[in-house]
């Protein structure tokens, strides 16, 4: 892919899946226009919001489609609609819909990054680190599509909720409405939602930006990521910002790291 510039063009509400209780999954497309040449790299962005509010951002996407990616933002269920490991299975759900879809969309699917604030960037980093395994103990089992991406860019992102501590482990916390319950009495299942359980050699190339002086979600979360990562010589990008929570207090910043870091992983332009 060349870096010569596209103009976005918008498809929204365009459904992935259906979920068991009947309710249709949207995302919205924000695509080059025109069609590359080649077949286009994928990122897939997913919202923040505590996993318990917020919706789809495509236009967060603008700066991707820009530059010949073709993206994706999806919603998912919250977690007053069901409780985890829902919005992963309804991210997973996204990722093979990309598969089916790859002629249609003149899809390059080998070449998928996802990318994430806050609640979105621990469901980026659990989508890269757990791929086709349900639990840390399982195999990875490959349906007719891997689900499998090729890089991930993680914002703010929690990624051991066993550790967060403080007022994250109260029962009204965002992780215990994620949980169905506060994080120390459903163990189990947070350490099943930890990004940080699955890391293996084999996950892709991660790129972390957190604020050092986050006031949500703690520093040391990125650090411990980090850390893992490189214990296992995984290719990692850590980028600490002299910021909070929003880091920049300007999203067109940090989503043009994320852009740097997806070109140089899934485009080979440095």
């Amino acid at each position: 892919m060349s870096p010569t510039s596209f103009t976005p063009i918008i498809i929204p509400d365009i459904c992935y899946g259906i979920t068991n209780d009947g309710k249709p999954l949207l995302l919205d497309i924000m695509r080059p226009e025109p069609l590359p040449e080649n077949r286009m790299p994928v990122v897939v962005q997913i919202h923040g919001g505590g996993w318990y509010q917020g919706g789809r951002e495509a236009e967060h996407n603008r700066f991707f489609a820009e530059q010949g990616f073709f993206t994706i933002s999806i919603e998912y269920r919250l977690s007053g609609e069901a409780i985890f490991p829902a919005q992963i299975e309804d991210i997973k759900m996204a990722v093979r819909w990309l598969h089916e879809h790859a002629e249609e969309y003149h899809l390059d699917t080998q070449r998928i990054g996802a990318c994430g604030h806050s609640a979105g960037g621990h469901l980026a980093a659990l989508l890269g680190t757990s791929g086709d395994r349900q639990t840390p103990e399982d195999t990875p089992v490959v349906e007719r599509y891997s689900v499998q991406v090729q890089a991930v860019a993680t914002l703010s992102g929690p990624t051991d909720l066993l550790r967060m501590g403080g007022w994250h482990d109260a029962p009204d916390s965002p992780e215990a409405r994620l949980l169905g319950g506060p994080v120390q009495e459903r163990m189990e299942l947070a350490r099943c939602a930890n990004p940080i359980s699955y890391i293996t050699s084999a996950v892709p190339p991660f790129l972390i930006i957190h604020g050092t002086q986050d006031d949500i979600v703690p520093f040391q979360q990125a650090v411990l990521l980090y850390e893992a990562l490189k214990a296992v010589g995984a290719n990692v990008t850590f980028v600490p910002v002299d910021g909070g929570h929003t880091l920049h207090n300007d999203w067109r910043i940090d989503v043009r790291e994320v852009l740097a870091f997806f070109q140089k992983q899934l485009c080979d332009i440095v």
